[in-house]
């Protein structure tokens, strides 16, 4: 019998965690949540106000690929009128992962299956010969065979260019969503970054503060393309593009594909193409060569993900409301320095004619996407993986290094067997495994192939 654990209580861990337990199996499925109790909802799907919307339709969410109960059924029953192709609340999809847990937690105890939710942090994993052992901040331990690793985002790193006093003020935001809590209206307040997060970050803001003056700033100044209001049909010939992409090498000769096709057929939808793209990403990615995969970091990222990671029609609207009005401006610059006691000054240099300016704000938010650098984050667990020579930075700063199965690699180049990772951890591996629809699929192929081993591998009393 070879217990699981799984590490992390937000989304994806409860994705696996579910997974899991829908298989009939003699282990014990450890959850290891972490201290606050995790139910799953994690930072993405924790957001308490209804502006905080999807960016997926309802109809492509879900936690499990054979759940019962679809999160676009859920939502016509919770919230009446909705429909599958309405991007909903995260805070309605938040409840909605509560209740598929509470639902596989009882069947599971109906049919006797071994499982134990440990409300408590991992600090430390070591191999042992038989698997691993699990550090608890309680004191206490978790053994087992196979380990996964369900993290999410890691706690965010402050920019290089903000200074020591400026995070000391206070006035620096790190967490974005701590941000309403404030009791003080701020006159000027500056969002960096121009992403999903900022853009949920700066509606918050002007809802909390109808008089402030927003500025959002990135280095392209790109806020995320619009979600048309209902959905489009697919590419007829989306087979064959695909099949062309595959046979490209490297993101140069894909991209100038795509800018083909856009070219000869002006009256095609773009994001019906970049949507059809979606079961070849990982694939695309994979084929890279190291070097292909900086070039596209460092040049095409930014146009990717604002083109991939699409705002839902609602909040966009609100965006331009507010840019209309003269309340947000968005600039394209590189941020340059951040100092100051509170108010603080912000230095930019523009990105059209490279001169630098200096904004005051009386707070600045940080929300500048996934922080996946893991050799540098205060991730006491990762660190400890990373030292013991258990896992392996990927080079590129995209969380860990590992086989296409999740498996890590460890210092030696070989494959840690029995530790996995799932999530923003192996974007090196996999780049687009960030986003519900991705992770269910993996949560499922996962659990099939623990539960797989769980059941071949001998019991080791019995053996020795």
């Amino acid at each position: 019998m070879a217990n699981i654990a799984i590490i992390g209580g937000g989304a994806t861990g409860a994705s696996v965690f579910g997974a899991l337990l829908a298989h009939d199996a003699p282990d014990t499925v450890h959850w290891v949540t972490g201290s606050e109790g995790g139910t799953g909802r994690g930072v993405a799907y924790g957001a308490a106000h209804d502006h905080h919307l999807l960016n997926v339709r309802a109809s492509g969410m879900g936690l499990y690929l054979d759940a019962d109960d679809d999160f676009a059924q859920y939502s016509s029953r919770h919230r009446p009128g909705s429909q599958p192709t309405d991007f909903l609340p995260r805070r309605l999809f938040g409840e909605y992962i509560e209740a598929q847990l509470s639902k596989r937690l009882h069947h599971a105890q109906q049919r006797d299956r071994h499982f134990a939710i440990e409300p408590f942090t991992a600090t430390r994993l070591r191999a042992t010969r038989n698997g691993y052992e699990i550090t608890l901040n309680n004191g206490e331990s978790v053994t087992a065979d196979h380990v996964v690793l369900a993290l999410g985002a890691l706690t965010p790193r402050p920019l290089r260019t903000v200074s020591e006093r400026a995070l000391a003020s206070g006035a620096y935001v790190l967490d974005p969503w701590s941000l309403t809590q404030r009791s003080i209206q701020p006159r000027r307040l500056t969002v960096i970054g121009t992403g999903l997060t900022a853009v949920d970050t700066l509606i918050s803001a002007s809802i909390r503060w109808p008089d402030i003056e927003l500025v959002a700033v990135s280095r392209h100044g790109l806020l995320p393309f619009v979600h048309p209001a209902l959905p489009i049909a697919p590419y007829p010939h989306q087979a064959e593009l695909n099949a062309k992409l595959m046979a490209c090498e490297g993101p140069a000769p894909i991209f100038a594909e795509i800018r083909r096709l856009f070219r000869e057929q002006q009256g095609l939808d773009w994001r019906s193409v970049i949507d059809g793209m979606r079961p070849i990403n990982a694939r695309l990615w994979q084929a890279f060569t190291p070097r292909q995969r900086r070039q596209f970091l460092r040049h095409v990222r930014w146009l990717w993900e604002s083109s991939r990671h699409r705002l839902a029609p609602e909040p966009a609207e609100i965006i331009q409301q507010l840019r209309d009005e003269g309340r947000l401006h968005v600039y394209a610059a590189r941020v340059l320095d951040v100092d100051g006691a509170g108010p603080l000054n912000v230095t930019l240099r523009s990105r059209a004619n490279q001169v630098a300016t200096t904004l005051q704000s009386d707070i600045v938010v940080q929300a500048t996407g996934l922080d996946t650098a893991v050799a540098f984050a205060e991730h006491s667990l990762l660190a400890g993986l990373l030292k013991d020579g258990l896992a392996i930075a990927d080079p590129l700063n995209l969380g860990v290094l590992a086989q296409p199965d999740g498996q890590l690699i460890n210092a030696a180049g070989d494959v840690q067997h029995g530790l996995y990772a799932i999530g923003s951890l192996v974007r090196g591996n996999l780049w687009e495994c960030t986003a519900m629809p991705e992770i269910r699929v993996a949560a499922n192929a996962l659990a099939a192939q623990l539960n797989t081993r769980s059941v071949l591998q001998p019991d080791l009393a019995t053996t020795l």
